[in-house]
Order: C-alpha cells, then structure tokens, then sequence
C-alpha cells in the first residue's frame, strides 16, 4: 500500500503545476491590471476633456431667456398690442414613468383632448432627449391652481410661466397687425437660430411679420448649478434679454373704429390718409378676424371655418383686393384732358345719354337716362357725366391715358410696409399684345375713360393717388409707422394751379352743389371735395343699363366706391371707401367716407392741434 502511495505521489509533478498556477494567477492579475490602467489613462487622459465637458453638463445647466416682444402703440401712444403673462404645463418624458397614464389622470382637471394626448404621445417618440413637451398652453386660473395643489403627484410636469402676445383691438385692426404664430420647419431653417433660442413665436403677418426683425429682440442666458435629481442649487450666471423695441403707428385707433363701423354689414375697404405728410391714419378691411386665435394655434375646424367663409375674413382687401376704380378715375381723366390741351376750361359739351364711335352701331350708355344736356368741366364731375368722359377717352387715346395715369401710382405696388400688397392695372397697348395676344380696340379705350375694362386698383393705390390729387401733384409715400418720415415728390407733370382749381371745383360740386350726386354728406362748417364710382360685378345687357341695382340679387350687385379730401381749400385727411356689392357710391360709400370725414376733423385734427 505505501509502495502505491509512493507511485502516486509526484511532489516535483506537483510544484510544476503549482508553479505554472502562480504564473498564470500572476499573468493574470497583471493583465487585469493593466486594463485598469489602460481605461484608467483613456478615461482620464485622452477623453478627459469631453468628459469633463459632460460632468459640468451634468452638475450646471443653461437654459436661455426669450426677450419680450415689443409692444405696439396707436400715433396718440394707446396701447394696441401687448404681452401678458400666463403658464404652460410642460413635461419632460424621461421623468415620466407612464405618460399616457399620467395624461388620462390629468384630464379631469386640466383639459385635455383625446387628439391632444395621441398627438402627445407622438411627440414623445419623435421628441429630443429632456426635451419639454407642452403638454398645454395658456391654463386658466383653475387649471393651475389644481395643477400646483397636485404637483407632487406628477414628477416630470411643471407649470411654467411665459408671456403670451395680446391683441386689444381684435379684428378691426386684425389685417394691419397681423399676429405672431409658432415657429414652423421652414422658418427655423430662415431665421437667425441666436436669436431665437428659447422662443417660440414669429410674425405671420401684417406689421409683426413686416417688423419681425424690430419687435423680437435678444435672448439672455440663466446658468445654473443643479443637483443629481435636477434641483437648482445655485444661479452662477444671468445675462438678460433685451427686449424687442416698441413701434408707434400712424394709425388713430379711434378713427378706425369710426372706419370699421361705418362700413357696417358691408364688406370691403376704408382707408383714411393724410396727404401731407403720407401717414395712414385708419386703414380697414371688413371683415376681420381674432389675431388672439392664432398665437397658440387653433383647431382644424376653426382654421377652416375661417378659411371657406363666403366672407373672406383673411383677405386684406385693402392691399390685395383689386377693383375697377369706376367714375373716380374721372378727376384724373379731365386732369389730363386739360394738361393735354385736348380740351381747355371753356370746354363743354352736350350729352345725350350715350356716346358711340364713328361707323360703330354700339352705344355707350350714360347712367342717366336721356343725358346731362350741356356740361362744362366742372359739371361733367359734378353730375357724373360719363358720355363727357367717353368722348374725352377716345380724344386722348389710350397711349396718353396710360402715360398721365402712371405717375399717379395706377398699375403699381405702393409698398405700405404690409407684405402680400397686390398691383393694380394700367392697361397699355404693349400690355395687352404681350399679355392678351391681341391689339387695342377703340371700345377699349371708352370704358377706360369711366374707369372700367381692363383698368384695376387696389384700395391703397387709389389712396396714394387720391392724395396726389389732393395736393396738387405733390406726393408722400403711404406709410404705417411714425418714425418713417417722408420727402416730398412730385409727378413729372407741369400742371397749372388754374387746372388743379377747376377739378377740384368740380369735385366740390359732387358734394355742394344742387346737382352734385353726394350731397348726403354735406357739413358745414368746411368744404369736402368727393366723387363717387361703381366698379361692374358683371356686364350689362343694354335692357339692364338702368334697372335700379337694389333690384338686383345681391352678390351681383356692383361694387360702390367714393374718393374724397378734406378740407377741400387745405386738404388735412384723404379717404377712400370701397364697399362690396354695395350698388352706389354716392348712398352707400360716400356716408361711410362722410363719417370718417367728420369725426377727424371735428375731433381728431382739431385735439391735434391742441
């Protein structure tokens, strides 16, 4: 038996295998070792900065302060749009451990819709690491006071306070403001991202997209020290934002509710400017709409409502709508007449109650059936001859109608300040081969001498144009904002004083005289000149030409349009009304602008000059 242990038993077999043992635990232990280091001098040498970048991450946040958005004034410095200060509720789902779960519990509290929780949950999924999600904005009074009394049951959810825009004039000054909207993908990859870290608002449209760049202003910038479970410990750094500056606008709030009002169930326009100095001082389009719908969305339903109304209630009709300038185009039309000495003051002429062409069997019809008999010049304006203007058209041709026209701003942009502003038409016969692929008729130029045809104007042209001829060919561009004061142009024609003072007489006459067709609207106490214009929502059949437009339906009733300034011997206010489907210019437009007239000047100027 102690022979077989013997056998058995190898002690140097055994201290080999003991040996190697050591040196493999040795190898080992070294290589372990040696990867500790090895991580060791990565971790603290090669990624020591980015980690070191990471750690500050980690323990001091920055988050950026978005400047207040400056305020807007009326010229008298009254308020007219402004920020308030309300909350979100906020959420960021990594904090959350069950968010639709969360949102359900919420709902009896703080409503939210079923839609809003799935676009939500949505949101999450597409949604940057700790990015806040708004969950919802503008919570009322009741909604936060539940929110803060349960706040300590839903971890990741903060009310967070912020400065909402407010508009108090809603949609009579709508399409002049405009409004500010949340920011989309297009317009991040357009705007200056320094400037709008943390803001989540832009202009849209109307003044506060037009002066985006004025209103916005600067971000700031709040470091903080925080905690392991995001707890601000301490504030290292605040640069404040610089907020965006103010502007004060040319309009008078109170003037354009007068404006507004007037126009009352009618569509369409009214603009109020002062032709001396170019400030606007009432701009309307009617209808208008609530800018306050738009700063923190609306629904699909209400974006529609809005958008397929009969109405149009988006539509600036001030800049965009365009209309046969009617009858108003005729000052202009005697203007050039007597410029070109194609007639001179003693001119006169017998109207019958048509006009035709020579070798045409057509007639041109006078609004008045049986004619105006004789008329001069100033009565031709008066009483609204068209026959006058027929023949006067054809006198002059169309070749110089469109030359006098152009410096009066017919067929342009005027460029107010507001973006979306559509040209007029000043039809030529270089315009009509090119666009129409035709020649210019004779017939064509007869119904340009009433202002119809081809020949289109927005309401703000007809505005810069009325004041041109209200101050005797002396022009200062239309402008919104105060600050933008304007040099004084001219148009490049010599016009004897004696021509400006017969047009004008006869502009006067529209209103004073016995004849005149807008004696509705006579004050004393000063003199207005005026002329009143229909724009054709449809052509006529000859049998039509004097059917009374009241009896017509509606939506084919023609457009009623009236031009006048004010006092008539100094001109301090120029307004133009443009009423849809309105059927006459002088008993539905010219009160409307009889209105505006007199409260500026019984009220407005005279505190002005105080």
């Amino acid at each position: 038996m102690s022979q077989l242990n013997k056998q058995i038993k190898n002690p140097q077999h055994e201290a080999r295998i003991f040996s190697s043992r050591i040196a493999f635990s040795a190898l080992l232990i070294v290589l372990v070792i040696t990867i500790i280091f090895s991580r060791y001098f990565y971790l603290q040498v090669v990624k020591h900065k980015e980690l070191l970048i990471n750690s500050e991450k980690n323990r001091i946040t920055t988050t950026s302060i978005p400047p207040a958005r400056g305020f807007i004034y009326d010229r008298n410095h009254k308020l007219l749009v402004d920020n308030v200060p309300t909350y979100r509720l906020q959420m960021i789902p990594e904090k959350v451990d069950n968010i639709k779960q969360s949102l359900d519990e919420l709902q009896p509290f703080i409503h939210i819709s079923h839609d809003r929780i799935l676009e939500i949950i949505q949101q999450v999924k597409n949604n940057r690491v700790f990015t806040p999600i708004v969950i919802k904005d503008k919570l009322n009074e009741k909604e936060l006071a539940n929110f803060i009394a349960r706040k300590h049951n839903y971890l990741g959810f903060k009310a967070i306070p912020y400065l909402i825009r407010r508009y108090k004039y809603t949609d009579i000054l709508a399409h002049v403001v405009g409004y500010v909207g949340r920011i989309n993908n297009k317009e991040m990859q357009e705007l200056d991202k320094s400037r709008y870290l943390g803001t989540e608002y832009t202009g849209k449209l109307g003044l506060e997209k037009f002066h985006e760049d004025t209103l916005h202003g600067f971000p700031g910038s709040l470091v903080v020290e925080t905690n392991a479970k995001g707890r601000i410990l301490k504030t290292l750094k605040q640069n404040q934002p610089l907020s965006g500056k103010d502007i004060v606008l040319t309009i008078d709030i109170e003037l354009q509710k007068i404006a507004y009002n007037a126009l009352g169930e009618l569509t369409g326009s009214a603009i109020a400017i002062n032709p001396n100095n170019g400030e606007i001082l009432a701009m309307v389009s009617k209808p208008g709409f609530n800018p306050n719908d738009f700063v923190n969305g609306m629904s699909h339903a209400q974006y529609e409502t809005l958008t397929k109304s009969e109405t149009k209630p988006l539509f600036n009709r001030s800049i965009r709508g365009r209309y046969e300038p009617g009858s108003t185009i005729k000052p202009y039309i005697a203007l050039a007449g007597l410029y070109y000495k194609t007639i001179n003051l003693n001119y006169s002429m017998f109207s019958q109650g048509y006009f035709q062409l020579p070798n045409q069997d057509r007639k041109y019809h006078d609004w008045k059936r049986g004619g105006h008999g004789d008329v001069d010049i100033e009565q031709s304006l008066t009483q609204s001859v068209n026959t006058f203007y027929y023949a006067l058209a054809v006198k002059l041709g169309i070749d110089r109608i469109h030359k006098f026209l152009l410096p009066f701003n017919f067929g342009e942009t005027i460029g107010v300040g507001l973006i979306g502003e559509k040209k007029g038409l000043l039809p030529s016969r270089v315009w009509k081969e090119k666009t129409k692929g035709t020649i210019w008729f004779p017939g064509e130029t007869v119904i340009t001498g009433i202002g119809q045809g081809f020949l289109v104007s927005t309401p703000i042209q007809l505005a810069a144009s009325l004041s041109m001829l209200a101050n005797k060919g002396k022009y200062f561009q239309p402008h919104l904002i105060k600050s933008e004061t304007q040099s004084a142009t001219s148009i490049p024609f010599d016009i004897p004083e004696k021509y400006w003072q017969t047009i004008h007489k006869g502009m006067i006459g529209v209103i004073h005289d016995i004849k005149g067709t807008a004696q509705v609207i006579k004050k004393e106490g000063y003199l207005t000149a005026g002329k009143s214009g229909t724009s054709q929502v449809y052509g006529k059949k000859e049998e039509d030409i004097y059917t009374k437009n009241l009896e017509i339906p509606l939506h084919l009733r023609n457009h009623a349009l009236f031009i006048a300034f004010a006092p008539a011997d100094d001109p301090q206010i120029a307004v133009v009304v443009v009423a849809e489907h309105g059927a006459s210019g002088s008993k539905t437009a010219a009160p409307i602008a009889g209105k505006i007239i007199e409260k500026y000047l019984t009220e407005v100027h005279q505190k002005a000059k105080l």
